[in-house]
Formats: C-alpha cells, structure tokens, sequence
C-alpha cells in the first residue's frame, strides 16, 4: 500500500498508468515501446505519452527509459533500474 502512496503522490494520473504499463511490459519479456502503441493501449494521445515518457525518463527512478529512435513513433528503450 506504501509503495501505490508513493506513486500517487509523486506522479499523475497519467504517468502512473504508463508507468504500471512499461513494468507489465518488461514482466512480459518486452524492452522497446512505441508511443503509439502506447496510446492506444492506454486511450491516450501519442503526443500525451511522449510528453510524459520524457519526464518519467529524468524523474522515474524505478525504470530505466531511454529515447531509442523514431520511424512514425518514437520508440522507447525500457529496463528496470538496478
């Protein structure tokens, strides 16, 4: 339950959607995410999940998120912090 606090109080409704998002993804075997797919996934914008993929990249201690290229959507590198 200390750890969901955290989460709320540190970040928006939106990042921690994408945040619970990306670790079900890495569970899963997964490491590249594209924005797009993101956004659908999560009924957002590719614009929203960009805008905020890049804050979670400098504030998500947690993840690992790396800007790993672009070809029509960005695509996201993602590992779990060691």
């Amino acid at each position: 339950m200390l750890k969901k606090l955290q989460l709320k109080d540190k970040y928006n409704h939106s990042q921690e959607v994408i945040i619970e998002y990306l670790k079900n993804g890495l569970k899963e075997g997964k490491q590249f995410f594209k924005s797009k797919y993101i956004a659908r996934d999560l009924g957002m914008s590719p614009k929203e999940v960009g805008t905020n993929m890049k804050i979670l990249s400098d504030e998500c201690k947690d993840l690992l998120i790396e800007k790993w290229s672009y070809s029509k959507s960005t695509t996201w590198r993602v590992e779990t912090a060691a």
